[in-house]
């Protein structure tokens, strides 16, 4: 809605499957270019709220562009830290000499879109709901703890919804995709991560597992025998790996 009224919109996010809204999600990209960011903190500056570093950037980015105001749009991660977004209103209009926008968006967006699919699907006799989660709601990691917890949320309540529509004897089937890390330009910083995926052969296993109506598709074998081992890992020894990107 905001993406052609000439401003500075930031997505508040550690980065993560965010950062793609930027460069790869948004159509008009194609016509018409906008001042659209990922904030780019480091996931410990998300959840630690360090307000002031979102700031900084955001007070550079206004120097350096003609724009009309600047909105922060949330995410689930500053969501489940309790972002208090009037605060970083306030914070952003002392440096910045533009209107400031904050929209509070949490995990429910999730829940919504797939509702209404839902909803949809159940008035016109079935239909077929695909999600793109991720293999880090597999297990609490300690390098991205909002985000895994909301990919588990994910997870869990497509797991729900299909046992609802199977109850109901609804002709609605599941495809829950979990990819591991894809090589988009996202990830071209100065971290490593580990068993990167190449774009196109990831986004041709995404339209064979959808169009196999698989319920789980864990993409790809490297990561299917890599959360099968994470699977078996007993809690008590769990939370002492240190399960992290190589800087």
């Amino acid at each position: 809605m905001l993406y052609e009224l000439g401003g500075i919109i930031v997505i508040c996010d550690a980065g993560g499957c965010t950062g793609n809204i930027c460069g790869f999600d948004e159509p008009r990209w194609l016509t018409h270019k906008s001042g659209v960011f990922s904030a780019g903190l480091r996931d410990m500056d998300a959840i630690l709220g360090r307000d002031d570093k979102l700031v900084e950037k955001l007070a550079d980015v206004a120097g350096k562009l003609d724009a009309q105001f600047a909105a922060i749009i949330g995410t689930p991660v500053p969501s489940v830290i309790g972002t208090d977004y009037q605060a970083l209103k306030r914070m952003a209009e002392k440096k910045i000499s533009l209107p400031i926008l904050t929209v509070d968006t949490n995990g429910m967006g999730f829940t919504r879109m797939i509702d209404a699919a839902f909803g949809y699907m159940v008035k016109h006799g079935g239909g077929h709901i695909a999600a793109i989660t991720s293999v880090a709601g597999t297990k609490g990691l300690g390098m991205a703890p909002s985000y895994s917890a909301t990919k588990a949320f994910q997870n869990t309540y497509l797991q729900a919804l299909e046992q609802l529509a199977n109850m109901r004897k609804l002709h609605i089937s599941f495809t829950d995709i979990r990819p591991g890390f894809v090589a988009t330009a996202l990830l071209n910083d100065d971290h490593h991560y580990p068993m990167l995926m190449n774009v196109q052969t990831t986004a041709r296993l995404i339209m064979k597992a959808v169009k196999a109506k698989k319920h789980v598709a864990i993409l790809d074998w490297r990561y299917r025998v890599l959360i099968a081992l994470w699977r078996r890992v007993p809690r008590c020894i769990w939370r002492h790996l240190p399960i992290k990107t190589k800087d």
